[in-house]
């Protein structure tokens, strides 16, 4: 067995709390989906918040989306 070498988050902690008793698989998947609509939500926040805070426009957002920007394989020959 592995052991932890560092402690639990205060997230984790509260988890373990809630999921110390048995929930039925509706609840579990009801709460699921609200942790992933929570940081869904803080992510489109603080996105927004850079684009505002770099003046960006759809212009740009579409810049952005059709360039190339991958690393060009180098030929060692």
């Amino acid at each position: 067995m592995q052991t932890l070498n560092r402690p639990l988050s205060n997230m984790q902690l509260e988890l373990l709390k809630l999921f110390s008793r048995d929930i039925a698989e509706e609840d579990l998947k009801a709460i699921k989906m609200l942790i992933v609509e929570y940081l869904s939500d803080k992510l489109d926040r603080q996105t927004d918040k850079v684009w505002e805070e770099k003046g960006w426009t759809e212009e740009d957002m579409e810049r952005l989306l059709n360039t190339h920007m991958r690393t060009p394989y180098r030929s060692d020959k």
